[in-house]
């Protein structure tokens, strides 16, 4: 059935009370999707301009849980049912012509000039289309704290968590609204206390400390669910469940603040104490959208404790008190977030966020490069004509079901003006190209993105000290071996005798115990990506290499401590950390009075472009380094671009296979001058 009705339902309530239920036209909410999408499109960008942009997705999952519910609320109390068959087609034709067309786009784009990844993206089409784009990305790892694939899809996982919940909250509604409107009120307090139940969950679950690329190296960092490792950190900032907190919240909202009501009851004259809470509405965010990140400010490559310890459900709290100030008509916040330009921008919200990622990848070809300020500029012109182009012409008409009319027209007009075979040929023409992206997504070869495959192979070549894996003899624990002399004959053997208690006398038995200690080896590299990029070459080279991808200094230090403790410290120690986020100085203090009797240390500077921590970083290596004489430095911030020939990948961090050569050879020659030790 197409409407469902609770069995106990009342009769239609009277006009006025439908009115007092109805959704009047809130421009106010409009200027705050602009607002969240300028901060989300700013973040996605680059996010060392704002760190917590990504805020603004919880604004849009409160509004979303806000304006629906609403909806529902006031369907129900005018009509006593909810169609849902109408609700669903009405989100439909808002949310999916758009989505159809961008995917179409993109996957015609993708097949002609970025065919190596037409195997990642056919995965991530199909979880585009049918809205399981978070449940997808959790299950293959590729959450937003995953870099270097031609990615173009990744923006989808809000947009699934949103049409997950347009799909089930009008059934949840219906139950719900059982009871009698008198009662919704009540239930906003347990959708409230839902909300909180989730932030709290969230909290339990998250993993404070490093998360490394290795489920093995931080296991805890990680939940394993049929033998595949899936990140905490990614699965709690993209699934359904733990993101539903904003959700409720809108939802709970609206159950006790509906405009029309509102404006009839004694708040209608308390317009300017809702603006002094949306101005700590503002506040709020505006902190959190400078200061909490996704990854941890200490830079360990751990996700935020602020975020994942409340952060979510302060962001939903914040919104909804910019919320009740919006949706008072007399408000000075609702006529500052009604201006054209800002109302331009929150009207096409959707299409800008649908639109600006891809183009941002097309622009920066891999997900883990920052845009520079001018690709921006550019990226933000083409995002604004394709969304309108798309508003106009395909949101809008479908919307209001005017599109085969619009179309209709626009045919009679291009035969009136001589034009029909140019739209002909535009058809034949898209229609090969859909045809030629539909084939060569469905026979493309899943392919790893080139930088994964080179740390892959330098896996190969690297050990783990953590694990025991850096010898070449057997682990500790397995025993001593034990060699006994022959048995003598007392009468062929000049050793003296024992004798024992019974008198007898036997020759004294020599027994002889080797016990193998593993050689330690005299040069050893610990590092991180940058350097797994060039294991093959290290180890070709007599290193043994301790390498990982996303290791922070502290995940280094650790290394570090447990060959101090085993004695293990070699003759020459090179140590190239501090890519994946800030060196505390008591970090670099420990690390140097660990090493101060390792006869040649070499700190390795770092590249971190548009990073905001690797000067303070290289300066501390410097220091360290004027302090022993057993430390130096080399320069790598400089001599990287010095390297002839095609050295790094587009990210400018990872070495390709000529880099890794020269990057080992910069580390001989320095290693190789004795004098600098000295």
């Amino acid at each position: 059935m197409s409407v469902i009705s609770a069995p106990d339902a009342a009769p239609a309530p009277r006009r006025m009370d439908a009115n007092i239920s109805k959704v009047p036209y809130l421009p106010g909410l409009d200027g705050m999707r602009a607002l969240a999408v300028v901060a989300v499109m700013i973040y996605h960008a680059n996010s060392t301009w704002l760190k917590g942009g990504f805020i603004g997705v919880d604004v849009f999952f409160v509004i979303s849980g806000y304006l629906i519910t609403l909806l529902l609320i006031a369907e129900h109390e005018k009509t006593g049912a909810v169609n849902m068959k109408n609700f669903w087609v009405r989100r439909f034709r808002r949310l999916l012509p758009a989505l159809f067309v961008m995917l179409l786009l993109l996957s015609i784009w993708t097949a002609i000039f970025e065919r190596d990844a037409l195997g990642q993206l056919r995965g991530d089409l199909l979880g585009g289309v049918f809205y399981i784009s978070n449940w997808y990305q959790i299950f293959i790892g590729a959450g937003y704290s995953a870099s270097n694939d031609f990615a173009p899809l990744r923006h989808l996982w809000s947009l699934a968590v949103e049409e997950q919940f347009y799909f089930v909250w009008p059934i949840v509604m219906i139950a719900l609204l059982r009871k009698g409107s008198r009662k919704i009120a009540d239930l906003s307090v347990w959708l409230f206390g839902a909300a909180v139940f989730v932030a709290v969950v969230v909290a339990v679950l998250y993993h404070p400390g490093p998360i490394d690329a290795d489920p093995s190296n931080t296991p805890a960092a990680y939940w394993e669910i049929g033998g595949r490792f899936i990140s905490k950190g990614d699965a709690l900032y993209l699934s359904t469940l733990s993101r539903s907190s904003g959700l409720l919240l809108g939802a709970a909202f609206a159950m006790v603040w509906r405009p029309v009501a509102m404006m009839r009851g004694p708040l209608r004259n308390k317009a300017h104490a809702l603006d002094g809470l949306a101005l700590v509405g503002f506040g709020v965010l505006a902190i959190m959208s400078w200061k909490v990140g996704f990854i941890d400010t200490f830079g360990d490559n751990s996700a935020d404790p602020w975020l994942f310890r409340g952060g979510f459900f302060v962001a939903g709290i914040a919104t909804l008190l910019i919320i009740a100030a919006v949706t008072h008509r007399g408000s000075l916040t609702a006529r500052a977030l009604s201006g054209s330009t800002v109302l331009w921008v929150g009207t096409r919200s959707y299409g800008l966020y649908l639109y600006h990622w891809p183009i941002y990848q097309i622009v920066r070809n891999i997900a883990g490069t920052k845009l520079k300020f001018h690709e921006w500029v550019l990226c933000l012109v083409a995002t604004a004509i394709i969304t309108e182009i798309s508003y106009r012409f395909i949101e809008t008409p479908i919307r209001k079901g005017e599109f085969a009319a619009a179309w209709k027209r626009r045919g009679e007009q291009s035969r009136r003006n001589g034009n029909r075979g140019a739209v002909l040929g535009g058809v034949l023409v898209g229609t090969a190209l859909t045809i030629f992206a539909g084939a060569s997504l469905a026979t493309a070869e899943l392919k790893q993105n080139a930088v994964d495959e080179s740390l892959q192979r330098g896996a190969g070549a690297t050990c783990s000290v953590l694990l025991n894996t850096c010898d070449d003899t057997p682990e500790a624990g397995a025993g001593p071996d034990v060699e006994l002399a022959p048995e003598l004959d007392p009468a062929d053997s000049n050793e003296p005798e024992t004798q024992t208690e019974s008198g007898n006398e036997v020759p004294e038995a020599t027994v002889e115990t080797t016990v193998p200690l593993p050689p330690t080896p005299q040069k050893f590299a610990i590092g991180d990506s940058v350097m797994l990029g060039a294991a093959d070459e290290l180890k070709a080279s007599g290193f043994a290499v301790d390498a990982a991808e996303s290791r922070a200094f502290g995940s280094g230090l650790e290394v570090v401590q447990a060959l101090s403790d085993r004695s293990r410290l070699p003759q020459e120690l090179v140590i190239h950390l501090g890519t994946n986020g800030p060196i505390s100085s008591d970090e670099m203090d420990a690390m140097m009075s660990l090493v101060g009797d390792v006869p040649r240390v070499l700190l390795i500077q770092n590249v971190v472009p548009d990073g905001s921590y690797d000067e303070g970083n290289n300066r501390l290596m410097i220091n360290a380094a004027s302090s022993l004489p057993n430390v130096e430095v080399l320069y790598w911030d400089g001599l990287d671009r010095q390297c002839q020939g095609d050295c790094i990948y587009q990210d400018g961090i990872h070495l390709k296979s000529t880099g890794a050569a020269y990057y080992t050879t910069l580390i001989e020659t320095v290693l190789a001058d004795g004098s600098l030790f000295t």
